[in-house]
């Protein structure tokens, strides 16, 4: 699943919304991407099992719905631990209107941070930087969603907070990895 497919996004909320939890696409990627960025050694399972939990294992939508989240899983994966240029974050294409994006942004920022907590990841334990991106990133889920406009200015912000989002959960992941590593 292409992360940046508007028609990939839909149909994984749709199929979400379904499910006792009903995160949007992007709160369940950040969930995901929060989950592998803390280093949590059983992430892509935590995460299926937190999404899909209570769920009949023999139900078809649910076989369907654990396929992609597989395959958004598989790609995420490899986008924050290979080599390339870095993570694409799951969020509505530039066409949808800008506060149907930063409601995007803020959801994956809410299930960002969701998924450090399920990992475990506590301030105590984290350098004043990573401290601060925790900081960050929930004053992103404190944004007021319903003062937006499409001006041009809150477009730029928008792209400077995505931006943001994508450096800073990196940052997160190598200071995790680097925590990891035998001395």
């Amino acid at each position: 699943m292409d992360p940046a497919s508007a028609t990939d996004y839909q149909r994984l909320t749709e199929r979400l919304a379904v499910f006792e939890l009903t995160p949007s696409a992007s709160e369940a990627h950040g969930m995901l991407c929060g989950l592998i960025c803390a280093g949590h050694p059983q992430a892509e399972a935590t995460w299926v099992e937190e999404l899909l939990a209570g769920t009949d294992l023999n139900d078809l939508t649910a076989q369907d719905c654990r396929q992609s989240l597989q395959a958004l899983a598989d790609q995420t994966r490899e986008e924050i631990v290979g080599p390339g240029v870095g993570l694409t974050l799951l969020l509505p294409g530039d066409e949808r209107p800008l506060p149907e994006r930063a409601l995007g942004l803020y959801d994956w920022s809410r299930g960002f941070l969701y998924g450090l907590g399920i990992a475990g990841v506590d301030e105590k334990d984290i350098s004043d930087q990573a401290r601060e991106v925790l900081h960050d990133f929930a004053a992103i889920t404190r944004l007021d969603l319903d003062a937006l406009d499409e001006s041009e200015d809150d477009e730029e912000s928008l792209t400077e907070l995505t931006e943001f989002a994508w450096v800073a959960a990196m940052l997160m992941y190598e200071e995790r990895s680097r925590r990891e590593e035998p001395n």
